[in-house]
């Protein structure tokens, strides 16, 4: 027998109670010991009538709750004392608890009283100590997307947008398909193989090339945070063949011809699509988002200004009043039309804008199963509300407004975000230039 054995043979638990005889409840107390080494006595959570307990007066007995004593075949309706059995093999089950998390302990000069009480509430409350700490790949994004409303935008100290916060479900979502068709992938596994099978795998979805992209670099924040937590010791994502596909976008602005042609188009017999068309062109005019057209009210309007603060960024912006946006406002009694759904405006919006005319074909590119396909569709099939936002940074900066004053007015914070919102062609920027050479070349001649 070694010497372990022998120590832990040397241990001792019973329990005891201090009550008076007449009392109908006393509390169950616990003694672990240890020879010289300790002696501890803790509370337990257990209460029982001291009529049914027994506390080892005698050696026959033994120091544990009895059953009921029989009278003539039944019980005797004394008290709600529960089964005997029952409570007794509680009392067993908490005992070996203890012994076992004894031989567990590697520093014995941790067991004290503190260490006894902790090991009873472990028994009796098991959830209270279990590791809540995400564990695997999917255990942590579910536990991100949990706390996402927590978490800041790193750029503006605001908490994410809904938009971003969905974009991690719809990302997660993904990931659990594809974990249905191939096997769930871990930290370990998230190497140039997976990268290679998920982008495939969302290719076979039909996703576009872009929102493939938006996926990847959703699942590289999963995956950077868990590093920063010290939960992903992997950095093969970090690959820079792991990169986030991306392809040029021909999204469309409406130039200032083709405002007012779709401003001044009669929509009176159908009043949803007028209001969608005048909230259209005043965002236009605004070069706010979509989400920020509802906080415009007369409470906003400050002389010939409108002053509001960005939903997405917490960006303060001025903005001067466009006498459309002014014709506007007087419409409505000093605000826009109640909004309807992004998705249901972008609906409308097709619709009004083909019934006005707003239909020269455009060129659309996309790449299907590796190929690039291109097909030419009118403007109005492309129209959405962020085409407000990009027809009002064109417009201006075709108009030769500085650049950096049309980002104060639109809330842009980097040029280089600036600059994917304007959509001129090369035909517009050479005659951009050419005006601007004419310009000086009449003050020349001056």
């Amino acid at each position: 027998m070694n010497f372990l054995n022998i120590f832990i043979m040397a241990l001792k638990i019973d329990y005891f109670i201090r009550s008076k005889k007449e009392a109908e409840v006393a509390k169950i107390y616990i003694r672990f010991s240890n020879g010289s080494k300790f002696n501890l006595r803790a509370l337990t959570p257990k209460q029982i009538n001291p009529k049914f307990w027994n506390n080892g007066d005698s050696e026959e007995e033994d120091n544990r709750g009895r059953k009921l004593p029989k009278k003539k075949g039944k019980v005797r309706q004394r008290t709600e004392f529960i089964d005997s059995e029952d409570f007794q093999n509680d009392l067993n089950d908490l005992e070996n608890h203890i012994k076992k998390s004894f031989e567990k302990e590697t520093f014995q000069e941790n067991i004290n009283k503190d260490w006894l009480l902790t090991s009873i509430d472990k028994h009796y409350h098991p959830e209270k100590y279990e590791d809540k700490n995400p564990k695997t790949l999917f255990e942590f994004i579910q536990y991100f997307i949990d706390n996402s409303h927590k978490r800041l935008n790193p750029k503006t100290d605001n908490p994410v947008c809904y938009k971003m916060r969905r974009e991690y479900i719809v990302t997660f979502d993904y990931l659990k398909k594809y974990a249905k068709k191939n096997m769930e992938p871990d930290f370990v596994d998230i190497d140039l193989e997976f990268y290679q099978d998920f982008i495939a795998f969302l290719r076979e979805q039909n996703l576009a090339t872009n929102t493939i992209g938006k996926k990847i670099q959703t699942l590289k924040i999963f995956l950077n945070d868990a590093k920063e937590k010290d939960l992903n010791p992997y950095n093969k994502y970090k690959s820079r063949s792991f990169r986030t596909p991306s392809e040029k976008t021909y999204n469309i602005y409406l130039n200032e011809s083709e405002l007012q042609q779709f401003y001044e188009y009669d929509f009176s017999d159908k009043p949803r699509l007028e209001r969608v068309r005048d909230t259209f062109i005043f965002g236009c005019w605004i070069g706010q988002r979509y989400g920020d057209w509802s906080s415009v009210t007369q409470d906003n309007i400050k002389g010939d200004f409108l002053e509001l603060t960005q939903h997405k960024t917490g960006e303060k912006v001025v903005i001067p009043l466009h006498f459309t946006t002014k014709e506007i406002l007087l419409k409505y009694g000093g605000k826009l039309p109640k909004l309807i759904t992004n998705q249901k405006f972008n609906d409308y919006l097709k619709e009004a804008a083909q019934i006005a005319g707003i239909e020269d074909k455009h060129e659309k590119k996309k790449m299907t199963n590796g190929k690039q396909l291109i097909k030419h569709v009118p403007k109005y099939e492309l129209m959405g509300s962020h085409t407000a936002r990009r027809s009002f940074c064109t417009n201006n900066y075709l108009k030769g407004i500085p650049t950096i004053t049309i980002m104060a007015v639109s809330g842009h914070t980097t040029e280089t975000s600036f600059l994917k919102y304007i959509k001129a062609d090369k035909k517009e920027h050479a005659t951009k230039m050419l005006e601007f050479w004419n310009r000086e070349q009449m003050k020349i001649a001056k």
